[in-house]
């Protein structure tokens, strides 16, 4: 029996399909779901932690399933969303006392201490968390999930706003967890963290699932060298035979050869006839970045998106 399970899972809104018979298994690793805005992500945590009933097809959590028995999938899991779970205005030990209380858990006191040790938490657990880093209210967080010894995590862009060290202690955690044989499914945009992080990566697009295997495995599809140029002005793609673009962002084309080598000469004079200038030309292995591109394109920010929300998250990390 797998930690999660999914069988043709589906939700629509209205007519609006957002996960699209998602069918997957996940167990006892670090799994990762990766896709652009509005591709159908947190809708399918939603309805595996019981969050959002699916419209269509199956759902099990550690072999609960998550209509008929959403309190037996609740007590197996814990859930980290994006927005700051943690009340400032209580100390770090008062707030996963807490979380250990609601969850019934048999002598709180100590296992929260343990916990706080564990993530390094101890020293600072009777300050108010007002005064916590967005690093340190991160790993609260962890703690405040973990105290039931949940069979599953899920964790919803666990790191978004923190600084490159606080990342790093993050993922060092998590990591810890699945040696202890926990099964942790991740949603995250940073593409280098599930590449070098995650067992395997999910990519869902429109709420469909486009692409599934270990980060080495989808890169090694790819099979080609990837070429960037990045150039001054209009861009034009000069159509070189064998040479196919498959991004363009941010004055910055890249491109699919079979032959990367062969291919750079070809590319720079076809720039050169094509009128384009060119400010450098660089040949390099794909990337996690370039099979995501490669795979959902570049697509359009959903008009919903609340920048007014998201820059209110990022302050509340700090």
């Amino acid at each position: 029996m797998n930690a999660i399970e999914t069988r043709d899972l589906t939700r629509y809104y209205g007519v609006l399909c957002a996960v699209n018979h998602l069918t997957l298994s996940v167990d006892r690793e670090v799994f990762a779901l990766l896709g652009p805005n509005g591709s159908g992500k947190t809708t399918t945590v939603l309805m595996l932690t019981t969050m959002l009933h699916p419209t269509e097809g199956t759902a099990t959590v550690c072999g609960h399933d998550v209509l008929r028995e959403g309190e037996e999938v609740r007590r197996s899991l814990s859930y980290v969303p994006q927005d700051m779970a943690v009340d400032i205005k209580l100390t770090g030990r008062e707030n996963a006392l807490l979380f250990a209380r609601l969850y019934g858990v048999t002598a709180p006191k100590d296992r929260v201490d343990e916990l706080l040790a564990v993530m390094k938490l101890i020293d600072r657990a009777d300050d108010l968390v007002k005064t916590y880093s967005g690093g340190m209210r991160r790993r609260l967080e962890l703690v405040q999930a973990l105290v039931h010894k949940p069979e599953v995590l899920f964790l919803d862009e666990p790191t978004l706003g923190l600084d490159v060290s606080a990342r790093a202690t993050i993922w060092e955690h998590i990591t810890a967890l699945k040696k202890d044989g926990m099964t942790i499914f991740v949603t995250t945009h940073y593409m280098d963290e599930a590449d070098r992080f995650c067992d395997r990566v999910g990519i869902i697009s429109n709420g469909s699932l486009l692409a599934l295997d270990a980060p080495s495995s989808l890169k090694a599809r790819l099979s080609n060298d990837v070429i960037t140029a990045h150039i001054d002005g209009t861009f034009r793609d000069p159509g070189v035979d064998g040479i196919t673009l498959f991004s363009f962002a941010n004055n910055e084309a890249s491109f699919l050869a079979e032959n990367g080598r062969e291919a750079l000469p070809l590319l720079a004079d076809a720039f050169t006839r094509a009128g384009v200038r060119v400010r450098s030309l660089a040949l390099r292995e794909p990337t996690l970045d370039d099979v995501f591109l490669h795979t959902v394109g570049k697509p359009e920010e959903p008009a919903g998106f609340d920048q007014t929300k998201f820059r209110t998250m990022l302050r509340r990390r700090k």
